[in-house]
């Protein structure tokens, strides 16, 4: 084989060879899924949320939450209970609750920012909510609990933890009290009067104002007495 043949083989087989390399380097990157999480599909997957789910679309919560991840800077927190924390509710809890009341008792479960497990430690409280209700948080190391005022739990687990969600597991319903809470009893009217009307009852005389008038009566016969025989002296007086 000459020189000259020798060299353009070899001129070939590297110009095969860098073919790929190139391809390699101008190929686009695969395609990454954008938008901001799906707080139904987080809820899914952990399994045991149906209930919660279900009110959050009865609600429209859900699409409000959707709208806001898209739009809000802040981020937001949902705090999920789970089927059992329903099912332990006494009997119509929900039921006997108003649409409006119902919509109030889902967003109390969001939070209108982004907060990480560590950040309830040092948070002020109370802290507000979606429904404008507050929130106490206390804890210590990696326990967090969250009160109600009625209700106080355990943030269990962390479902999702991303800005511009954090979705936390509770096994108790927040019951806020401006819902929930017995009003007081109210105060019984006066007992009826007896009588049809207005009456005024006469009072009897007393000891002292009888005695009063027999005095007063035994005095004039008395001077009435005095001022005869008074007369009969002087006229007797007269005759003499």
């Amino acid at each position: 084989m000459s020189s000259s043949s020798a060299l353009f083989s070899l001129a070939l087989l590297a110009a095969l060879l860098s073919v790929p390399s190139s391809l390699a380097q101008t190929a686009p990157s695969p395609s990454v899924p954008s938008g901001p999480p799906n707080l139904t599909a987080i809820l899914e997957k952990g399994g045991q949320y149906t209930f919660f789910i279900r009110l959050l679309n009865t609600t429209q919560v859900a699409a409000q939450i959707e709208n806001q991840l898209n739009t809000s800077t802040e981020g937001l927190t949902v705090l999920a209970p789970t089927d059992n924390a329903f099912n332990a509710l006494s009997a119509g809890t929900i039921n006997n609750l108003s649409p409006e009341q119902q919509v109030q008792l889902v967003l109390y479960h969001v939070l209108p920012k982004f907060y990480s497990l560590q950040s309830f430690l040092t948070v002020s409280n109370p802290v507000r909510t979606q429904a404008n209700y507050g929130l106490n948080f206390t804890g210590q190391g990696n326990q967090v609990n969250v009160s109600s005022g009625t209700v106080e739990t355990q943030l269990n687990n962390v479902l999702y933890s991303q800005f511009p969600l954090a979705t936390y597991e509770l096994d108790k319903v927040l019951l806020p009290a401006q819902l929930f809470e017995s009003p007081p009893p109210a105060s019984s009217p006066p007992p009826p009067s007896k009588s049809g009307g207005s009456s005024t009852t006469a009072t009897a005389p007393s000891t002292s104002d009888k005695s009063s008038g027999l005095v007063d009566r035994s005095w004039t016969s008395g001077a009435g007495v005095v001022v005869g025989v008074v007369l009969m002296v002087l006229m007797g007086g007269g005759l003499a």
